[in-house]
């Protein structure tokens, strides 16, 4: 982090289809991180939480919005959250989870993984700039 870096804290409420608001936080991490700041989280929440689902299968002919999150978030080390509460509202939970319920397998991919709201309350109070999408 050079002196002039700034912390960013991401907190995406859009799907990563029916929606550009995924892909325009995706394009904005990686200008982020390209310019040398930090991106200190980022945070899924309401219908957002949708891109952390293993299930999710684009037509061939269509950018992988979940597939670049995942390759961006192991290319730089990042934590990808989904706000629990919303996910198990929307049908998505990881393998401990679904273990829980009696479910088999969870849909959730690594690596975003379920996280409180807390999490995204500590961001808030660590990063210079919070953006939503």
């Amino acid at each position: 982090m050079t002196p002039a870096s700034l912390r960013f804290a991401l907190l995406i409420t859009g799907p990563c289809y029916g929606s550009q608001a995924a892909a325009d936080a995706l394009r904005f991490a990686s200008a982020v991180l390209e310019q040398g700041h930090v991106l200190d989280s980022v945070f899924f929440y309401q219908e957002g939480v949708h891109n952390g689902s293993r299930l999710v299968q684009p037509a061939s002919d269509e950018f992988d919005v979940h597939r670049a999150w995942v390759t961006l978030a192991e290319r730089h080390q990042l934590t990808l959250d989904l706000c629990v509460a919303a996910a198990l509202r929307r049908g998505l939970c990881d393998d401990s989870c679904a273990a829980e319920a009696g479910l088999g397998t969870g849909n959730v991919a690594a690596p975003f993984r379920l996280s409180g709201l807390g999490a995204l309350a500590q961001a808030a109070l660590t990063a210079d700039r919070v953006v939503q999408f």
